[in-house]
């Protein structure tokens, strides 16, 4: 009945649109083609710039509402060493982006108001202006420039790999639909070899060879947890599909390929209970939660996901992350 009802009503909608665009035909009929076209670019004007006003002061708002949300420009400070230089790109193309943004778009729905169609006006036809086109070929070039080189330094500090005697802990993650398993080497501090033949739900899920004693000892855990300070590196492979290994508050994201390991390192600054003596100061973080009926920040943790949508249930590849002193 419910089906029935809900396919009636788009009839009866679809109907209704369609006696409207018989009365806007009579109407226009009356009115003389010219006085309707005048009409309607008048209408078509206004409500084109009320959109406009509406749409940027919306984004404006938006932007302010969700500050408090956003990575890198709200009180979610970078948790490691070089997550304040990504953060400095992305500030760097906000701002750039920002800029051609909202010139676009105040043009756009401005002309619309300004150049609408008023009877006797001739348009101007301009075929070709030299300092026109050096203009928007080398301002948007010197853009491009300065992002390009930002990126590649910034993409040199993130994947700067460990040096020879440098201490650090490597660490395994395999994503596979919809979970992470984590591998941790043991006392030995290195990480067994794997052969995906020998793969066995249930017996050996990851294919660890037993004839490599550096396996022995190696286990899983069920959460992320690492030591302040101290450089980690993960070993990221994937086992069915594309994952994506994304610590949102360590700036730090690799893809996982099917048959392609990637690997990716970072320092971890910043402990949970650090970050969360920060947000403690913000007014949203500071707020009660009604679920809770605890402050916010309370229920911060740092998190693994995934970030490439990878099935159905793709949502629910979230680990809890602990960095410890």
């Amino acid at each position: 009945m419910t089906a029935l009802i809900t396919i009636l009503s788009i009839l009866l909608l679809f109907v209704v649109l369609l006696q409207i665009a018989k009365i806007n035909e009579i109407t226009a009929e009356m009115r003389g083609q010219e006085e309707t076209d005048l009409h309607s670019a008048d209408q078509n004007g206004r409500w084109l710039l009320i959109f406009g006003v509406v749409f940027i002061g919306s984004f404006i708002w938006g932007s302010l509402y969700y500050a408090n949300r956003l990575l890198g420009y709200g009180p979610l400070k970078a948790a490691s060493e070089h997550g304040s230089s990504i953060d400095s790109m992305f500030n760097v193309t906000l701002i750039f982006t920002g800029i051609v943004f909202l010139i676009c778009h105040v043009a756009l729905f401005w002309f619309s108001y300004k150049y609408r169609y008023t009877p006797g006006r001739k348009a101007l036809f301009l075929p070709h202006d030299n300092r026109l086109e050096v203009i928007w070929t080398a301002l948007p070039a010197l853009v491009m420039t300065i992002l390009v080189v930002q990126g590649l330094v910034t993409w040199n500090k993130v994947m700067a790999d460990v040096t020879k005697g440098e201490d650090f802990i490597e660490i395994e993650a395999t994503g596979w639909q919809f979970a992470w398993n984590l591998r941790y080497p043991g006392h030995d501090g290195k990480l067994g070899v794997k052969d995906f033949r020998l793969i066995k739900p249930g017996v050996n899920e990851l294919g660890q060879d037993w004839n490599d004693e550096r396996n022995h000892d190696d286990f899983n855990a069920d959460e992320l947890v690492i030591p302040k300070g101290k450089k980690i590196r993960v070993r990221i492979i994937a086992r069915d599909v594309l994952h994506n290994f994304y610590l949102p508050h360590f700036r730090m994201k690799m893809d996982c390929v099917p048959g392609v390991p990637t690997g990716i390192g970072f320092t971890p600054t910043m402990t949970n209970d650090e970050t969360r003596e920060l947000l403690k100061s913000n007014k949203h973080w500071a707020s009660i939660d009604p679920e809770t009926n605890e402050p916010r920040y309370m229920k911060f943790n740092y998190e693994l996901a995934c970030a490439e949508l990878c099935g159905k249930s793709h949502y629910g590849m979230m680990m809890p992350a602990h960095v410890v002193s």
